[in-house]
């Protein structure tokens, strides 16, 4: 049999593993001084909230968790460190020392459209292995999932322009870049400035100029027609250092009429990073077209973001792509994703024991039991319908009538007819008894798969403004156990 651990090495040379928050060490001493230790338990991790409050969001992240499982471990410092703070015996040390993840993980493959309440990952562990890992997978999936929704959005505002991710220097530090390149690119974008990303992820990578190459110079001709010698089939220059009707574009023009065309090759293209880019986007394009540059693309950047770029076209702008920075990396009209990460089961053997967690705040009431997770879509249309979150013995039979129920209440219910509908289980095995089992996609795979996933979707749900609700109930025996749990509760209360 074919060893994806081996084909599939996505280890990070680094030994991230003390990246935890403490109370994962403290709770699973605990565990270990107690008969918890190997008791088997399942936890979702899910989010409750769609970013910018949009209508869904892009799963991200899973290839770097496979990597971080694929080499969870704690070394001798890692050790040694735990000890200095004279908070753990030296029977749990020994038990890190040796500490290897055996559980498994499935998860909802990268690039799919997902919503609130339903687990993106299900983790089926010993308690200690499932605990430890909750920081990492919480930290990974919520940064990239967020930065490949916010892609996502930016990138359906641009209408078929293409969006570059500008936003290393804006990043919260290498990995949000690097990582945030990545997730970027699931979204949608063309490519990224940041070339580190582009090594590690084979994402194309792009860029030009800063206004500082002009100013080295001694005029701005003589920075265009250096940068036109030196690249002169993929020449694009930054007009507005100091003037960009009277100073940038003519010196463009001129570039292009006295070097380049003369030479067989044509101005790639022109930027702009301020001012008014709906109006002078079309005095460029309007003089580019008397000189006969027609094939001149329009880039603009400077604080974009899908409302921004949503205005520009609306206006009329004459752009053809557009550098996205810090709004895209940061996410910074919505820079937390809210994912968590809540316990849904114990076991006894093979008997399941539901856990659910209780809230006065109704959003905060969980799900309870070991789940399963599947997308319903309508044959007539090919488009989905909702999601339904089932118990993990539970059968759905296209052939039947399927009655989908909402999440807290019996009487918001919709009923599927036999035959009109197809079923997709979302949730793949990705480790099975701590074994990697999951043929890992590349990038483009993943890209491409996305872009598939959302051409199912109703255009209502993809809106910006009051996106319509996509429905992610649960099957009838989950629901019942659910309100009888609840009303154990308030009983017990």
């Amino acid at each position: 049999m074919e060893n994806y651990d081996d084909k599939y090495d996505f280890r990070d040379a680094r030994n991230l593993s003390l990246c935890m928050d403490f109370y994962e060490l403290t709770m699973s001493q605990c565990y270990f001084n107690s008969a918890e230790k190997d008791k088997i338990v399942t936890f979702d991790l899910f989010y409750r909230k769609n970013p910018d409050d949009g209508g869904y969001a892009v799963f991200a992240g899973l290839e770097e968790i496979i990597g971080y499982i694929q080499n969870l471990h704690f070394n001798d410092e890692d050790i040694a460190y735990l000890r200095s703070l004279h908070m753990f015996s030296e029977a749990f040390l020994d038990y890190l020392r040796h500490f290897i993840f055996t559980g498994d993980l499935y998860a909802i493959k990268e690039g799919t459209p997902v919503f609130p309440y339903e687990p993106l990952i299900r983790v089926k562990a010993k308690l200690i292995e499932a605990q430890i890992i909750e920081t990492a997978m919480l930290l990974v999936i919520n940064h990239q999932t967020l930065i490949a929704t916010k892609a996502k959005r930016i990138v359906k505002a641009a209408q078929g322009r293409a969006i570059m991710e500008f936003g290393a220097r804006r990043a919260h530090n290498f990995d949000a870049a690097n990582f945030g390149a990545r997730a970027a690119y699931i979204g949608g974008a063309a490519g990224t400035a940041t070339t580190y990303a582009g090594r590690q992820f084979s994402i194309p990578v792009l860029g030009t100029m800063a206004h500082s190459f002009v100013q080295s110079f001694d005029s701005e001709y003589d920075a265009f027609l250096v940068y036109a010698k030196t690249y002169p089939d993929k020449c694009t220059v930054l007009l507005d250092t100091y003037d960009t009707l009277r100073s940038g574009l003519p010196n463009a023009i001129r570039v292009a009429k006295e070097y380049l065309e003369p030479n067989g090759y044509h101005l790639a293209g022109v930027r702009i990073d301020s001012g008014d880019m709906a109006y002078l986007s079309k005095q460029i394009r309007r003089q580019l077209d008397e000189n006969g540059m027609e094939s001149t693309h329009i880039v603009v950047s400077n604080s974009l973001d899908e409302y921004l770029i949503q205005s520009l076209i609306s206006q009329g702008a004459q752009i053809s792509s557009m550098g996205v920075g810090e709004n895209l990396v940061c996410s910074k009209s919505t820079p937390v994703f809210g994912g968590v990460y809540k316990l849904s089961s114990v076991w006894e053997g093979d008997t399941m024991i539901p856990k659910i967690k209780v809230s006065e705040n109704v959003e905060k009431v969980t799900n309870p039991g070991f789940k399963n997770l599947y997308r319903l879509y309508d044959k007539a249309t090919n488009k989905a319908v909702g999601d339904l979150m089932t118990l993990y013995d539970e059968v759905i039979d296209p052939d039947q009538d399927l009655t989908i129920y909402h999440q807290m209440n019996s009487w918001k219910n919709k009923t599927l007819p036999k035959g009109s509908y197809e079923v997709k289980d979302l949730l793949e095995p990705i480790f099975v008894d701590g074994r990697l089992v999951y043929d890992v996609p590349d990038l483009e795979q993943i890209r491409e798969y996305s872009e598939q996933e959302f051409d199912r979707l109703w255009d209502e749900i993809l809106r910006f403004e009051y996106p319509q609700v996509y429905y992610v109930d649960l099957s009838k025996n989950l629901l019942d156990l659910k309100l009888s749990m609840l009303e154990d509760v308030k009983h017990r209360g």
